[in-house]
């Protein structure tokens, strides 16, 4: 489908993080917006600023009946009274992932995919083409904090798209450059088995279009397996890949650092987030950009500006007196890399975690990863399950974690209750992460804690 001669759009779940950046898509290019989400949120609130229509009340009465195009999200039920009504209709229905298809068989596409990382990577590329002038229209799943958005436009047909396992939907982009961060397992609700995840990402590496090229982060399980018309390997610091890190430099919990090819090298990086595993994702970034033919100079001048991603490593509080870190962390690899990097960045300050589990299928398969990766922290607080788009299972809590925790500090909270602890407990290192309703709780514990 042509998605540029598209005037009327209908959106069911218009709120999702992905939803948005395609309903905003089109709302720049002109069209009629409008769609129905189950709850307002200051997202949604922006969207009705810039002229889109949202309502949260499931009624077949309140669609656009003239829309050309209605997309959904796979979270959306099956019972779902209005995307039924414009099925029963015979409206041309598709999934987010099919909108998203069509706009990478239109532009020239660079898409990012990885069970954690990928976020950061979409959008640190897509800043930099943007800071540097090249320009691209990105389709991102998390707020920039530069821009406070998670789509913007350009001129040039090019496109950044992160690209979502959930749902095998990334199996439908047609990348020129297709990044791949990691292939661990995550979504097991959907894939089942580890294995039949990583053939998934296999899957997603043969759709890369004839001559593109796929970035993969040296390493990874499987990698023979991989089906890039030409392979370029990232890494952190280990010199066998083609591309990595050097001459990395802590400052002011940030880094100074170089790039290194083959036949290039961009020296002097600056990044202001952070996280090592913040500074392996700039480096897939760059070198996409060098891909792209983009000056190294331009290059090293917008990246010091780079604010990072809203819940990724962000820094709420930043005093001598405490450090404040909010994370979407919700794979047991992501909080080992948060732990990790804050500790590493502030040595001799006790680390505490609060911790919200999300979904009951990924507590129960990575059950034993959590505890590994939570008893890296000096204590940890748990909050109950986030169950999004499930329903409970008997036996599966929090509890499940923290039977299986060696840390003897740990302990389970209601929400009201970590805001006690946090007004009364001695911090100078403090930690959210999660990707549930965590978020709803941080700016009381910014407030707190900037204020104690």
């Amino acid at each position: 489908m042509n998605v540029r001669g598209i005037k009327r759009v209908y959106f069911v779940g218009i709120g999702g993080i992905g939803m948005s950046a395609l309903a905003r898509f089109f709302n720049e290019r002109g069209a009629v917006v409008s769609g129905y989400d189950k709850t307002e949120t200051e997202l949604t609130r922006h969207l009705v600023n810039e002229g889109m229509g949202v309502h949260y009340t499931d009624d077949a009465q309140l669609v656009d009946k003239e829309a050309e195009l209605v997309v959904y999200t796979p979270a959306i039920p099956k019972d779902h009274k209005e995307l039924n009504w414009y099925r029963n209709n015979n409206y041309p229905v598709y999934k987010r992932s099919d909108v998203l298809q069509w706009i990478t068989e239109s532009m020239f596409a660079i898409t990012v995919a990885g069970t954690h990382g990928k976020t950061t990577i979409s959008t640190t590329t897509a800043y930099l083409l943007r800071e540097t002038n090249y320009g691209c229209n990105a389709f991102l799943g998390g707020i920039s904090v530069n821009y406070d958005r998670n789509y913007w436009s350009s001129d040039n047909d090019t496109a950044v798209i992160e690209a979502d396992e959930y749902d095998r939907s990334f199996l439908k982009l047609r990348p020129d450059i297709a990044v791949l961060t990691s292939i661990d397992p995550d979504h097991l609700d959907i894939y089942g088995t580890a294995e039949e995840m990583e053939a998934a990402f296999i899957a997603y590496t043969k759709n890369i279009k004839p001559g593109g090229t796929l970035l993969v982060k040296h390493g990874l399980h499987r990698q023979a397996d991989l089906k890039g018309p030409n392979t370029v390997t990232y890494s952190l610091q280990n010199n066998a890949a083609d591309i990595y890190a050097d001459n990395i430099v802590q400052k002011n919990g940030g880094y100074i650092f170089d790039v290194v090819a083959g036949n290039w090298k961009v020296e002097g990086l600056h990044l202001q987030i952070g996280g090592m595993h913040n500074v392996e994702n700039a480096v897939a970034a760059v070198a996409v950009t060098q891909m792209l033919g983009i000056d190294s100079g331009a290059v090293r001048k917008a990246l010091v500006g780079f604010k990072g991603i809203k819940r990724r490593f962000e820094y709420l509080v930043k005093t001598d007196k405490v450090v404040y870190i909010d994370d979407y962390a919700h794979h047991p690899a992501e909080l080992a890399a948060l732990i990790k990097s804050a500790k590493t960045l502030f040595p001799g300050r006790r680390c505490v975690v609060a911790f919200q589990p999300h979904l009951f299928s990924r507590t129960r398969d990575l059950a034993d990863g959590f505890a590994q990766s939570l008893d890296m922290a000096d204590e940890v607080i748990l909050l109950d399950i986030y169950p999004a788009r499930e329903l409970p299972m008997a036996g599966i809590t929090s509890q499940t974690i923290a039977d299986k925790m060696l840390n003897p500090a740990h302990t389970i909270l209601s929400k009201e209750g970590l805001l006690e602890y946090v007004k009364s407990a001695p911090i100078d290192l403090f930690i959210t992460a999660g990707a549930g309703d965590i978020d709803k709780l941080t700016e009381p514990i910014k407030n707190i804690l900037a204020n104690k």
